[in-house]
């Protein structure tokens, strides 16, 4: 019996991140597989971020060979990135949530923007998602209701409604306490068991990324380079 790969989500070949016509890294050679949970570290300014905004199609690929999901960077447009969007899950260190309007409510605005129309499929999607991160009981809550670590986890929960291939995280815990973070950090690595969906995290939290084990790369002087942590 033959095994098989699993399936590229991700692949970058001698690629080139820019940043306002400045290069922040270089000669990027970057594999991500289905199911697997990636973390890249740097500090602040070193690319992470402009990595992880090429990733999604917010910043144009500057040299080299990119696909993800699917999508060659190089071909990318306003046309095809919603199209791109839509096999991903983004979630961000702000939260990003609607503050008019319930936890269930954000994930119906998500899913709608998205041409979800039965009402029936809409609300077991969003039972669904917020089982998925332990939010059911909170999902007629305001967020201003919510903690840091529970509008995180409701963040997830939309990152998760469309059942993505990939979910990218830029510094997902930089603005709760140690405990919530520690919590966000084994949510990923739980959805990542439990599922097929890859999880790409920008992050200088060590200590959890030495907890929760994963693929490390490392961003530093203008190079992407993996590392074990």
């Amino acid at each position: 019996m033959t095994s098989t790969n699993p399936p590229t989500v991700i692949e970058l070949k001698n690629a080139i991140i820019a940043h306002r016509s400045r290069v922040v890294l270089d000669n990027v050679n970057f594999t991500v597989n289905e199911g697997q949970l990636v973390y890249v570290l740097g500090r602040t300014g070193t690319g992470k971020s402009s990595l992880l905004r090429t990733l999604y199609g917010d910043l144009s690929l500057a040299g080299g060979f990119g696909k993800v999901a699917g999508f060659t960077l190089e071909h990318l447009n306003w046309q095809t990135r919603p199209y791109l969007r839509r096999k991903m899950g983004i979630v961000f260190q702000d939260f990003q949530l609607l503050h008019d309007r319930t936890v269930e409510a954000n994930l119906r605005f998500a899913l709608e923007a998205t041409d979800w129309r039965d009402q029936q499929l809409i609300a077991n999607r969003i039972t669904h998602a917020l089982a998925n991160v332990a939010m059911l009981d909170k999902r007629q809550a305001m967020p201003y209701q919510l903690s840091g670590g529970e509008q995180q986890r409701v963040a997830f929960a939309r990152a998760l409604l469309n059942n993505p291939a990939l979910i990218i995280a830029d510094e997902p815990t930089g603005n709760l306490d140690p405990q919530s973070a520690h919590e966000i950090f084994e949510l990923l690595f739980q959805i990542c068991r439990q599922t097929t969906t890859t999880i790409v995290v920008g992050t200088h939290d060590y200590a959890n990324v030495q907890r929760f084990k994963g693929v490390v790369y490392n961003c530093a002087n203008g190079k992407l380079s993996p590392m074990a942590i």
